[in-house]
């Protein structure tokens, strides 16, 4: 079979496509024919090694896919000496599995191989395409979709009517969560992105106002918004701010995120960049308020305090879809939940195009380059 494999790590240029050998199944596992590999930002730290979780080289990346079920691993039972604890806590799961047949639509998590024409997944975490669901669809609600529900639900705690900021509100993730901010109960939504089409893009989703993540367009006082994105007292919401309370972190993008939401500080804020954008989104939080660092696309680590957090009553929450793989709970509900809503027209998957699998590395050039809006897949076929 055709596959994205990596023999060295570095940048888009160590993607190469290889032929290797097709994967077996093994007991509570499937092959699947893959019409479409999900393509995520973090994809491009692992080629890199700089993402959480580290791997043995050769790999190949890819940790989603689309597609048709080949083959039923075989009955029986694993032992400890050809598998992982991991692996028997999902084997322990799979009685609590749906069966699979060949030939039925699936969509399914990976820990690696889905650049690929064939890959393995576990029956634990793969789940059925409903009909009338598109391949491209399905998938930009698997990692992403389930990434969004989380963050809104189980990291967030989303209350009714509390103030939002969603950054990078046009990316595959972004594009959900704006959708999905007032359906779930969000008051007023902020929403960051990077070029002037990007923001306008964000407003169509659902966003109340959209600034540039730099905070320019706000701090200068000059709102990008269909309702004017009004400052508050003070004119940029400034006086709000007390920047000795927040470990010296105030600067425009956190007058910027005051002065759209009327002056007040922001009660949640979903933050995937890191850096200063983290820094600057902590301190625009209102007492009790919360961000969540759900990726670290700028690869700078910022430091907090206790001190800070006791301080100002604020939370710091850390959130990363890989601790969901082995809890089928919840993974399965959330994603019914997410196809239900594409159903009934409160949630449209953005997608932003699929790539020939031999192009992956200009895939990830322009994943890097924030050239890209919506969901990314790699298209085997081509």
């Amino acid at each position: 079979m055709r596959a994205v494999q990596l023999t060295e790590f570095g940048g888009p240029e160590v993607l190469q496509v290889a032929d290797l050998p097709v994967p077996e199944p093994g007991t509570g596992e499937l092959l699947i024919r893959v019409s479409r590999a999900g393509l995520n930002f973090g994809d491009t730290h692992q080629r890199r090694n700089q993402y959480i979780a580290k791997h043995a080289l050769p790999v190949v990346l890819g940790g989603e896919v689309a597609g048709v079920v080949e083959r039923v691993g075989p009955p029986g039972e694993r032992s400890l000496s050809d598998s992982s604890v991991r692996a028997m806590k999902i084997h322990q799961r799979v009685a609590d599995t749906p069966g699979f047949e060949p030939g039925e639509r699936v969509i399914a998590l990976l820990r690696m191989g889905g650049y690929a024409e064939y890959a393995v997944a576990p029956a634990a975490r793969t789940f059925r395409i409903p009909v009338g669901v598109s391949d491209d669809d399905a998938l930009a609600l698997l990692i992403q979709g389930l990434t969004a529900w989380h963050l809104w639900r189980t990291s967030a705690h989303l209350a009714e009517g509390e103030s939002v900021v969603v950054h990078s509100a046009a990316g595959g993730v972004g594009s959900l969560l704006t959708q999905l901010a007032k359906p779930m109960g969000a008051g007023r939504v902020i929403a960051t992105a990077g070029s002037p089409e990007r923001r306008a893009e964000a407003l169509e989703l659902g966003a109340d106002v959209a600034i540039a993540p730099d905070g320019a367009d706000l701090a200068d006082g000059g709102p990008n918004g269909e309702d004017g994105g009004e400052a508050g007292p003070g004119g940029d919401g400034a006086a709000d701010v007390d920047a000795g309370s927040s470990g010296g972190n105030v600067g425009g993008l956190t007058r910027a995120l005051i002065a759209a939401n009327g002056g007040n500080p922001v009660d949640v804020v979903l933050d995937a960049a890191g850096g200063a954008v983290f820094a600057q989104s902590l301190a625009a939080l209102a007492p009790f308020g919360r961000i969540v660092a759900y990726g670290n696309s700028t690869r700078e680590k910022m430091p907090v305090t206790n001190g800070e957090l006791l301080k100002e009553s604020r939370a710091v929450v850390g959130f990363w879809l890989m601790h969901l793989l082995d809890r089928r709970d919840m993974l399965e509900q959330p994603l019914a939940d997410l196809f239900a809503r594409a159903a009934r027209g409160e949630l449209h998957p953005r997608i932003g195009g699929a790539y020939p699998l031999a192009d992956a590395a200009r895939a990830h050039e322009d994943l890097e380059a924030r050239r890209t809006t919506g969901k990314l897949t790699l298209d085997p076929a081509r």
